[in-house]
């Protein structure tokens, strides 16, 4: 009876730790600053997973800028994996900084995958002046030229920046990678003819695109995006293995307990898909991704591979 009566007890503190969780505020961690497409998509899911949660879920965003975003990641990996520090943060961390620079952190280990929350391609455009009206003139000219054209990103190991490099390496040409501290200063000097070209994000050239000042000549997805619909992808063009997708993720220290994980990702699931969020997030460029755990793991491991295949072979360097 005694015996009994301890497996009961032990029973009810179990099920009550499990439903006490999350019994403070839950913190994102943003690895960059605020204002960019990370911090937009940590605060829709702040404000979003609060409420499918429900219960007086609290969520903070909670920006940790610099070393290219593994400072923030550092913090979570380092975190209890208590379900009350997550991060939020674009490929950088997870696939691309760890082959740039000293981390005190292993992406492939210390992170507990939850989902890729969305990604967006990159769009190779040049300033509405410019000569280059295709890409295919754009490659003629470069092979004309070899070394000549340059192209603006937003630093060194940058998604546009390693977009080039690839463009450059399937094409057999090269160019001048002028490399800039974030992406503010690269529209600023592309609209001002200063470069002649960027692999922008399409978030970030869309107004740009639609307003006449920036030309669009190409799109790094797999298939034309809707919102340009007459731009070519790489593919279209003969450019095979190219494609490149910038995204943000939804990840929490390893070891994160198996319920609070999946609690975590049918939040950030339901968010993501919520009437209010979906259309606005697609107008902006964005594709919504939303795999489940396993899948994010998968791939997290195919792009670790992947650009750092491509880093040692192209010889690129940090900043």
């Amino acid at each position: 009876m005694k015996k009994q009566l301890i497996t009961l007890l032990l029973a009810a503190g179990a099920s009550f730790g499990a439903m006490a969780w999350p019994d403070k505020p839950i913190t994102l961690v943003v690895p960059f600053p605020p204002g960019g497409s990370t911090d937009l998509i940590a605060r829709i899911l702040s404000t979003k997973m609060a409420e499918k949660m429900g219960g007086g879920v609290t969520f903070i965003v909670d920006n940790k800028g610099g070393a290219t975003g593994t400072i923030g990641a550092g913090q979570v990996a380092r975190a209890p994996a208590d379900g009350h520090t997550l991060l939020v943060s674009s490929l950088g961390p997870f696939v691309i900084a760890p082959h740039l620079i000293k981390v005190n952190y292993d992406a492939l280990k210390d992170l507990e995958p939850i989902t890729i929350a969305v990604q967006a391609p990159n769009v190779l455009v040049v300033p509405a002046a410019s000569e280059r009206k295709s890409l295919a003139e754009v490659i003629t000219y470069l092979k004309a030229n070899p070394g000549k054209m340059s192209f603006a990103s937003s630093g060194n190991g940058s998604s546009d920046h390693l977009t080039a490099e690839l463009f450059w390496q399937q094409t057999g040409t090269s160019g001048v990678h002028v490399p800039y501290k974030g992406g503010g200063p690269v529209m600023t000097d592309l609209l001002g003819n200063q470069v002649e070209s960027s692999f922008m994000n399409i978030n970030t050239a869309m107004p740009q695109i639609k307003s006449g000042k920036l030309r669009a000549l190409a799109i790094t997805s797999a298939k034309r995006s809707p919102l340009l619909p007459d731009v070519p992808t790489l593919e279209e063009n003969g450019i095979k293995d190219a494609n490149v997708n910038s995204w943000q993720a939804l990840a929490a220290p390893r070891g994160l307990p198996a319920d609070v994980k999946k609690r975590l990702f049918d939040a950030a699931v339901a968010s993501i898909k919520d009437p209010t969020v979906a259309p606005k997030l697609l107008e902006l460029g964005f594709e919504l991704v939303l795999n489940t755990p396993e899948q994010f793991a998968t791939f997290q491991a195919m792009e670790y591979a992947r650009w750092a295949k491509l880093i040692t072979s192209r010889n690129i360097k940090a900043d």
